[in-house]
């Protein structure tokens, strides 16, 4: 059995050493089944898509319910809200909703049939916790190659500009990998910060509803502010990548296959954790 633990967040020297190439690839599909033209188009134009419409009440209500105790029993580990990650080779239920078919139709658009998911992380904002994330593109944190990945933010709280939801910043995936600056502030969630993101467009707030979902590529440039409200801000990222992608590092043994094949072989496809 693969110790999760090992598969650890890699180091600048260690993806010094990984050769990538990290250049946005448009979407080139003229039969989508879920998304429409329009919506290909506004991919391929501003890196992202939202809102889009999840998973209904019930469904979402069981996922926050879920939730509710891992955090309990994660706070009562003395980790951070933050702390939850690969959460799909953890818990059956994630591994699961990783597939949910209405979550991966609109990816299978964007990245083709083949596809694998290779990443769940919580992002749990809890009320004035003076947390912020900062600008950032996601692929230079990650030993993959070709940058053929997308995240879908599935909102388990409705994520509102008062609790700080996510901000994109459309059109900034086009400008390739932006210069970034290492951050030691306690109270930013990531290390790596774009300091001048404002030079590449506007934000715009990614406001949805429990159980919708945004979708962004993974060089669009987005963040988030400190939640000072009283409300909890929870959402759940999922990542996935054309099955073509190569990961180094060990990240392969994240990959579970949730459409198509995976003609190299090379994602390690880990059976579904038993517990629930």
């Amino acid at each position: 059995m693969t110790d999760l633990n090992l598969i650890s967040e890699p180091t600048e020297e260690e993806l010094s050493q990984v050769a990538r190439d990290l250049n946005f690839e448009k979407t080139r599909n003229d039969n989508p089944q879920s998304l429409s033209l329009l919506q290909i188009n506004q991919y391929n134009e501003l890196g992202y898509l939202m809102p889009l419409r999840g998973l209904p009440a019930d469904e979402i209500n069981e996922v926050r319910i879920f939730f509710d105790q891992v955090l309990k029993e994660t706070l009562a580990a003395g980790n951070s809200s933050y702390s939850i990650s690969t959460a799909h080779l953890k818990f059956g239920k994630i591994y699961d909703l990783m597939s949910h078919p209405a979550i991966i139709a609109p990816v299978k658009d964007l990245l083709g049939e083949d596809l694998v998911a290779w990443g769940a992380h919580f992002f749990c904002k809890m009320p004035n916790d003076g947390k912020r994330v900062p600008w950032h593109q996601d692929c230079p944190y990650w030993p993959l190659t070709p940058t053929r990945t997308a995240t879908v933010w599935l909102a388990i709280d409705d994520a509102t500009p008062e609790n700080a939801n996510m901000r994109f910043i459309p059109g900034s995936h086009l400008d390739g990998v932006i210069d970034y600056e290492m951050s030691d502030s306690p109270d930013d969630v990531l290390r790596r910060e774009v300091r001048n993101a404002g030079e590449f467009g506007k934000p715009v707030d990614v406001t949805l509803k429990a159980g919708q979902f945004s979708i962004h590529c993974d060089l669009l440039l987005h963040g988030s502010e400190a939640n000072d409200s009283p409300k909890r801000r929870s959402g759940l990222t999922m990542r996935y990548a054309a099955a073509e992608v190569k990961a180094y590092l060990g990240w392969e043994q994240k990959g579970i296959l949730v459409s198509g094949k995976d003609a190299s072989g090379h994602w390690a496809n880990l059976p579904r954790p038993q517990n629930s």
